[in-house]
């Protein structure tokens, strides 16, 4: 039996929580706190209007993808204030799904240079709220200045075969990125390897 670790990342309200909750084969364990007052002018809630709730800490999950490999989910919060806790929330990791909400591109600028600076294999998960998709994955791509290795998908947070898609394209593009390291003779990307 393999474990790996992945973390879902993204900006404030691009579904990361709904990615995690929807494939995750346990009840995942989620910090979701009420939006207070004390978040106005600071979240920018345009984009969804609806939003009561939002993460504080992380959200946990597991799916097994095969018989010998289950992934532990760990779920980042998006807004920016919390973000001094994604060190430690990437330590061991071996790869990151960053869920982008292209009504609002821009707050997926971030968690790409932070996986990139720190040379963790990532992906980007472009999350199709109401079944929309509003940019091509091409202009996506040029947009967020993400290199042309780099897999971006559709998916659907909501949906456990699309989350569970992702995942796979993850996991695949990571072992690709480890095996190249290793044949190079150089550490696996992100640190040492999962036990």
């Amino acid at each position: 039996m393999t474990s790996a670790k992945i973390v879902v990342a993204g900006g404030f309200g691009a579904g990361k929580t709904t990615f995690v909750g929807s494939v995750s084969e346990i009840v995942p364990l989620t910090t979701e706190a009420m939006m207070t007052d004390a978040s106005t002018g600071v979240d920018d809630l345009a984009a969804t209007p609806n939003k009561a709730t939002t993460t504080v800490a992380m959200d946990f999950g597991r799916v097994s993808l095969d018989t010998d490999l289950i992934l532990y989910l760990f779920g980042t919060p998006g807004q920016q204030r919390f973000w001094f806790m994604w060190d430690d929330l990437v330590r061991g990791a071996i790869g990151a799904v960053v869920l982008a909400d292209t009504r609002r591109l821009a707050d997926s600028f971030s968690p790409v240079d932070f996986f990139e600076d720190r040379g963790l294999p990532y992906i980007v998960g472009l999350n199709t709220f109401d079944g929309v998709l509003h940019h091509n994955v091409e202009d996506v791509r040029e947009a967020m200045s993400v290199d042309q290795s780099v897999p971006i998908v559709r998916c659907d947070a909501r949906e456990r075969e699309s989350t569970k898609q992702a995942l796979i394209t993850l996991v695949e593009y990571a072992m690709r990125q480890w095996i190249a390291a290793r044949s190079a003779g150089q550490p696996r990307p992100g640190g040492p390897a999962p036990r």
